[in-house]
């Protein structure tokens, strides 16, 4: 455990006891800090984050207890013991029940201060370690709805092998949503309690994506200061996510497949296995079939990761999210910058609508967001819409042309999934019959 890390905040009027204190405390190596008063700490609080702040209870200014509650309200996380005399306990007990960590009487064995602070030091290692490794939603929870009747059957799979302890597979062209997915998985599932553990596996070189996932022992290998989890064990009765699985080395498939297998790992620099019981969903946008055929990918690991495989579709082939997906990311987006959203020009709807999106729902927030930013007043304009180019050539089709063949498009897809029945297309479009019929004769739609 490296103890260069742990900030600590010393604050006392009194700066000959402030050197004492600090010289006992730096035998143990720690990023020690001072201040003179309670107004010094808490501006230096809201400069940069401490572990731990040691502050004296009674001072002129701000005492210890108001600079307890100031940065409790600043700075929930760091940790306040507070130093008192013999006839200011009772004070610093009350101290306590307000958030203070602990309290220590000037005169005292200062061992007995250093064992305290040794215990706030794991505490808070084993803190940032899991706020690193687990990843979970709290309280918020994904909801996937649709109005597109292939991606409602997709949400429908996810939501019947949520039930399951099954491997899921998720395939789907980059920004789909595929982790999105997995954290809906999750939280449908008898897990969801329990951790979310996201991994992309394209992030990491080998021997590195090797440590995050099976964590190692101390001195394994150069920089390895201290044993640590890895992601396996993080996901103990939750949800391993390994995202962009295709992305694994080969030697670290192998491992993989022995650990999904057993259920069983080994810290890198151990042979003592570990049992974790977690629950793996994977996703890749690559073709695996040809991955196999190539030898880059064993087929072994690809059917103990595939046991059922949902295909979430492109953002191109359910079009009629697209408002929803707007409306969201709008609400979201100017909430987060605390401005008022008053509008957008028509053609900014009709230029979102007919795009084809090839990085999917990732770009169309991308999109929300650059839009967001450049609105002035809260009113989205036209002009500042930049789509990318398409891969095919537009030529000199205009707007309308355009807006024309996607609508027809749009149309004939509604009428094929309700297998022409004209009242049930009617009612999916938000038209009446006789718009319908109107559409159906001017651009020749026929049930081939």
């Amino acid at each position: 455990m490296n103890t260069h890390n742990f900030k600590l905040l010393i604050v006392d009027d009194d700066t000959d006891y402030t050197k004492v204190l600090t010289k006992i405390l730096s035998t143990e190596n720690y990023a020690i800090q001072t201040a003179n008063s309670g107004e010094d700490a808490f501006f230096k609080v809201q400069l940069a984050h401490y572990d731990l702040v040691l502050t004296d209870l009674m001072m002129s200014g701000m005492n210890g207890i108001e600079l307890l509650e100031k940065i409790k309200k600043e700075s929930p996380l760091t940790e306040v013991i507070l130093i008192t005399g013999f006839g200011t306990v009772e004070n610093a007990v009350e101290a306590m029940r307000k958030g203070a960590y602990s309290y220590f009487i000037k005169g005292n064995d200062p061992d007995e201060l250093l064992m305290t602070i040794s215990k706030i030091v794991q505490s808070t290692f084993i803190k940032k370690q899991n706020s690193v490794l687990i990843d979970t939603l709290g309280k918020k929870s994904i909801e996937l709805t649709s109005k597109n009747l292939k991606f409602q059957k997709t949400i429908e799979l996810a939501k019947k092998a949520a039930y399951s302890n099954a491997s899921i597979l998720l395939l789907g062209e980059s920004g789909v949503g595929k982790e999105v997915f997995a954290r809906y998985i999750h939280q449908h599932s008898q897990r969801k309690n329990a951790p979310f553990i996201p991994v992309n596996c394209h992030a990491f070189q080998e021997t590195m994506l090797e440590s995050e996932l099976f964590g190692h022992k101390k001195g394994a290998f150069t920089g390895a200061q201290e044993d640590r989890i890895g992601r396996f064990e993080a996901a103990d009765h939750g949800t391993l996510f390994l995202d962009e699985i295709a992305d694994t080395p080969m030697n670290t498939q192998t491992k993989l497949l022995r650990a999904i297998e057993n259920k069983t790992i080994e810290r890198i620099g151990s042979n003592e296995g570990i049992y974790c019981d977690f629950r793996l969903i994977s996703a890749t946008n690559k073709s695996i079939d040809e991955m196999i055929s190539n030898q880059t990918f064993r087929e072994d690991f690809y059917y103990r990761i595939s046991t059922i495989i949902i295909n979430i579709p492109p953002l191109r082939e359910r079009k009629e999210d697209i408002p929803q997906l707007v409306d969201y990311f709008i609400e979201e987006l100017f909430t987060e910058m605390k401005c008022i959203y008053r509008g957008m020009d028509e053609e900014v709807y009709d230029m979102l609508m007919t795009y084809d999106y090839p990085g999917n729902v990732r770009e169309l927030k991308n999109i929300i967001e650059r839009l967001a930013v450049l609105s002035m007043g809260g009113w989205i304009s036209k002009e500042d819409v930049q789509l990318r180019p398409t891969k095919k050539s537009l030529g000199d089709v205009s707007l309308k042309d355009y807006r024309a063949h996607a609508e027809k498009s749009y149309i004939q897809q509604v009428l094929e999934e309700n297998n022409y029945n004209m009242t049930q297309s009617a009612q999916k479009l938000g038209i009446s019959r006789r718009q319908l019929f109107n559409k159906v004769t001017e651009y020749n739609l026929k049930d081939e």
